[in-house]
């Protein structure tokens, strides 16, 4: 089969899909996205490029929508260019978030497009304004409600749609759902797994080494910030240290900004740290940016008690590595979240914003033994059911064939 993918980030979450397919053989896979230093041998990448801003005039709650058209206007002039080369997919996979796959049925006529929505904003009740710290001001809902324009508008395709999990399913209007199906995604449970043998000697990370009797307390976000608990997790952190001289503490994630407003100045992450100083230890407390993939899995085998904060928005993939990982997990009580995590049974829920409720549920894991392991195991069974790659690979095979009649 043909098979055009289409993400600005390559390959985004279609890394797995991918390399499946690459796997099977036979298939002649090109990825259209805007350039980075990103690379899987049989995978003919097709660049686009986008300015970012907005001309002036835009109206500043139609910017977003200005992009999204430009993006689309880029994406089909370079899907065009491949239909003249010869190339013609049989089906077409894509994010609908940035607009991109917007004017595609107009260059693939009849070829199917199975289209990601990710996430239907609302401007009360979900993620913009759940924090009071950072409140957002009644001017800005227009500006929220017509983000939803490019989901509007490639609903109106009449195409294909999928999304992950039911709490993002359920966000879209009742009118918008029977065009969008369930296709849960998962982790590999083959590279996440438990590792017994990793407490039992030092773990070096730069500076800092994880000895056998140190407790690990591990955070992962893409980039450190609010959205993701930043803030609660380093107001955490004087007391943890307080509480247990063993404990020390890797946050993974850059310095950007992956979702919200940007820190007004500096970074979150200094922001915050400016905040507690003289409260806590800094030679206990370890952030490397982003790691390597083989890092990060290591320091979830290690980990002790594994924090996932954020706001009500979409779970990281993070969360799903880090139960088939087999961590403690304790996690935001947020819907997003409890879709995951059952209380007490593969992890602990905590309210996302409450630094001392933090504390004390991670200092819960580190000193209940019993506790923590059927945190664990609870977790990992879950994964084992709920999460393997080989269901979420299932799911995709069986969608495609029904959409193209073709089996992979």
């Amino acid at each position: 089969m043909k098979f055009l993918f289409i993400h600005q980030n390559f390959p985004a979450q279609y890394q797995h899909l991918i390399l499946h397919l690459l796997e099977r053989g036979g298939h002649d896979i090109v990825f259209i996205s805007e350039a980075n230093e990103n690379a899987i041998p049989g995978v003919r990448r097709v660049l686009y490029r986008h300015e970012p801003g907005a001309p002036e005039g835009v109206h500043p709650a139609a910017i977003d929508l200005d992009r999204a058209m430009r993006r689309a206007e880029q994406v089909a002039a370079a899907a065009e260019n491949l239909r003249k080369l010869g190339f013609v997919p049989d089906i077409v996979i894509g994010h609908h978030g940035w607009g991109e796959l917007l004017n595609i049925p107009d260059v693939f006529p009849g070829v199917p497009v199975l289209g990601y929505y990710e996430f239907y904003y609302w401007s009360q009740g979900q993620d913009v304004s759940f924090d009071p710290e950072f409140p957002s001001d009644a001017s800005q809902r227009p500006r929220i409600r017509a983000m939803n324009t490019i989901n509007h508008l490639a609903y109106a395709l009449g195409q294909a749609g999928q999304t992950p999990t039911q709490w993002q399913l359920g966000l879209y209007p009742d009118w918008m759902r029977p065009g969008i199906e369930l296709l849960t995604e998962g982790a590999r449970l083959d590279l996440c797994r438990p590792d017994p043998a990793a407490r039992q000697q030092p773990l070096p990370l730069g500076e800092l080494t994880v000895e056998p009797g140190d407790k690990l307390i591990t955070y992962v976000a893409r980039n450190l910030e609010p959205y993701r608990g930043v803030h609660t997790m380093i107001r955490a952190l004087p007391a943890l240290m307080r509480a247990r001289p063993d404990v020390k503490v890797v946050m993974v994630g850059g310095d950007n900004v992956s979702y919200g407003a940007r820190c007004p100045n500096g970074t979150w992450r200094q922001h915050f740290l400016k905040e507690i100083a003289g409260k806590y230890d800094p030679a206990r407390l370890l952030m490397p940016g982003q790691v390597s993939y083989g890092t990060y899995l290591r320091l979830l085998q290690r980990s002790d008690a594994h924090v996932y904060l954020t706001y009500p928005f979409v779970a990281s993939w993070s969360l799903r590595e880090a139960l088939a990982s087999g961590c403690a997990v304790i996690g935001a009580d947020v819907e997003s979240v409890r879709e995951f995590v059952t209380h007490g049974r593969n992890g602990l829920i905590t309210p996302c914003l409450d630094p001392g409720a933090l504390a004390d549920t991670v200092l819960e894991v580190l000193e209940n033994r019993k506790l923590s392991d059927k945190l664990r195991a609870g977790a990992r069974r879950y994964a084992e059911k709920h999460l393997d790659m080989k269901l979420h690979l299932a799911a995709y095979a069986k969608r495609i064939q029904q959409l193209t009649g073709q089996k992979i």
